[in-house]
């Protein structure tokens, strides 16, 4: 499904989807596929991340994302924004998995702050330029400091929203006052990744949420819309 919005490019209400796994431990595609087409059909999302924090996307390999995320796109790609989290702390291979994503069938790509590494915010700033270099995919970049250790600053987001291939952030900072700035300054359409601070981002200028709990009440937050 295509971008079709600048203002709220993958609509307002996104799912970060779990991942469904067998009593073996291999990945339940078939649960994949039919979690994402009730989210999509009964919760009303308007898209949905994969292999994303809530999608265990750091003890997933390679290959086991390409193939979800190809059951998800197989099954809701008409009808909602597939969204590929490809993020991790390793540059290069960033930009190997948003190769593969984008072979998948992705719409866009979310990316994470680098985490373990605690880079320098020159460092920040870099990864994702490198990254929006490297792909034809919108990007979704995804501040949550307190599981990478480190925040993207507000010049920094600044700084890499110039890019024409940075599209939205996902904040789950809860930084009202610094959200707030940067999205005057910057215009960069803003997603909520707390829920707890739905409503708080969106007073200030968020355009909708990247949600764990629209697993279970997607329609309700939507409604807030």
């Amino acid at each position: 499904m295509q971008v079709t919005s600048t203002t709220a490019p993958f609509g307002t209400m996104l799912t970060a989807m779990v991942t469904p796994f067998n009593a073996d431990g291999s990945m339940d595609l078939d649960g994949a596929a039919a979690l994402a087409t009730y989210l999509v059909d009964r919760m009303r999302n308007t898209g949905l991340v994969v292999s994303g924090t809530t999608g265990e996307s750091p003890t997933t390999a390679d290959e086991e994302k390409v193939e979800l995320l190809r059951v998800v796109v197989d099954a809701v790609g008409d009808r909602a924004h597939v969204v590929a989290g490809v993020g991790n702390n390793d540059t290069l291979h960033t930009v190997e998995i948003a190769r593969q994503a984008t072979q998948a069938g992705a719409d866009a790509l979310m990316v994470v702050t680098p985490y373990y590494n605690r880079p320098p915010q020159e460092g920040v700033a870099q990864h994702f330029l490198t990254i929006a270099d490297a792909t034809d995919l919108p990007i979704i970049t995804y501040d949550i400091p307190k599981r990478t250790g480190t925040a993207i600053e507000t010049e920094t987001l600044v700084r890499i929203a110039k890019h024409p291939r940075i599209v939205a952030n996902k904040d789950a900072k809860g930084d009202l006052e610094a959200a707030q700035w940067v999205i005057r300054r910057t215009g960069l359409p803003w997603y909520s990744g707390d829920d707890a601070m739905n409503l708080p981002l969106l007073s200030v200028g968020a355009v909708g949420a990247i949600s764990v709990a629209g697993h279970f009440v997607g329609d309700r937050i939507e409604a807030v819309r």
